[in-house]
């Protein structure tokens, strides 16, 4: 029993000193050496019994060594340990300043009065100013709205345009190229059909089998008007799918642990961050680069935000590895949650 005892308080010790080499590095961005850790823990241990436990950490794959004669630094496997067993409750944690500080924003955002797809830009933008880091939204917020509008404008030869207006503020539109020119008492017939079968209807219930439901309804003009109608459906699953958002690329040049490399690597992808912010439904998630070649050197804190208690989308702060996870998650936590107050103020019961 003394045996697993010993063991147990020896890996709690470990842990914290690994807690300590984190806190420390992520502070000073230089190599971790035990003379300099024995004067930072808050408990009674030698230099020598450090240095004995940061080659045990190192063993087991938590620290590394750059150079023979240098202190430690995590890995990737430390910094996971560290963000899953010393973080604490994200909203509760937060201090006092950075909750003002977020508050504040937040006035600034919901000032104008803005849709909530520019709430959502503005928070973005407003969540980089305030971290520093590079900011990734995930907007799903159309998937909210019904249709407002359907409109369509010849714009040359066989050519129009059509437009597609949701509750939310959304406007998409899309350039559509038929076999032929559609004349006036076509585009008015459309125009209202339109209206009349869609007008009110919720994007996420658009699907193409109502279309093509409603296409044969079209009855004469379903040769010519089917294009749009089917037009009208894309644009519909766009704004239904939403889209991702990137605010702050250049605070990422400013951070001297990321190389050129690594940054073009972060920015040619914005696309695929989409995949990545979908693990962030009800809490914060981090994700470093031992989970996707994305964000090589470099983590991610997600934290997901609601609209009347579905998910609406996420924000992802981007930085490197060598990120102050202990400020920024409850930080991401608390500003995702406020935004979601302020997409779900409206038609609250």
């Amino acid at each position: 029993m003394s045996a697993i005892s010993g063991e147990m308080s020896r890996n709690a010790r470990s842990f914290k000193i690994l807690e300590a080499v984190v806190d420390e590095y992520i502070r000073t961005g230089e190599p971790i050496g035990s003379k300099l850790l024995a004067g930072k823990l808050d408990f009674d241990v030698s230099p020598a019994t450090i240095r004995n436990e940061m080659a045990f950490l190192e063993v087991g794959g938590y620290l590394e060594q750059p150079h023979t004669s240098a202190g430690r630094v995590p890995t990737v496997k430390g910094y996971r340990t560290y963000i899953e067993r010393f973080m604490p409750l994200p909203r509760a944690e937060l201090s006092d300043e950075d909750r003002l500080i977020i508050d504040s924003a937040v006035e600034t955002i919901c000032g104008d009065g803005g849709t909530d797809e520019l709430i959502i830009e503005n928070a973005s933008h407003a969540l980089a100013e305030l971290t520093k880091c590079a900011v990734v939204s995930s907007n799903k917020v159309n998937r909210f709205s019904v249709i407002s509008k359907v409109d369509v404008i010849p714009t040359g030869r066989r050519v129009y345009m059509l437009l597609l207006v949701t509750s939310c503020g959304g406007v998409k539109n899309r350039v559509c190229r038929l076999s032929f020119d559609l004349n006036e008492e076509q585009l008015a017939f459309f125009t209202a059909f339109a209206n009349e079968n869609l007008s009110g209807m919720n994007i996420e219930n658009l699907s193409q089998e109502y279309i093509d439901e409603i296409g044969v309804a079209l009855g004469s003009y379903m040769v010519s008007l089917s294009p749009l109608l089917k037009a009208v459906a894309d644009l519909s699953g766009e704004l239904a799918e939403g889209h991702v958002n990137f605010e702050g690329e250049s605070n990422l040049v400013a951070f001297e642990d990321l190389q050129k490399g690594e940054i073009q690597r972060i920015l040619e992808n914005r696309g695929a961050f989409t995949d990545l912010l979908e693990t962030a439904f009800s809490e914060v998630s981090v994700i470093l680069n031992d989970e996707t070649a994305l964000i090589s050197n470099a983590g991610l804190i997600a934290g997901s935000f609601h609209k009347h208690g579905k998910n609406a989308g996420s924000f992802g702060v981007i930085g490197p590895m060598r990120l102050d996870y202990k400020k920024l998650i409850p930080f991401v936590d608390y500003f995702a949650a406020e935004v979601t107050k302020l997409l779900s103020r409206d038609g609250e019961s």
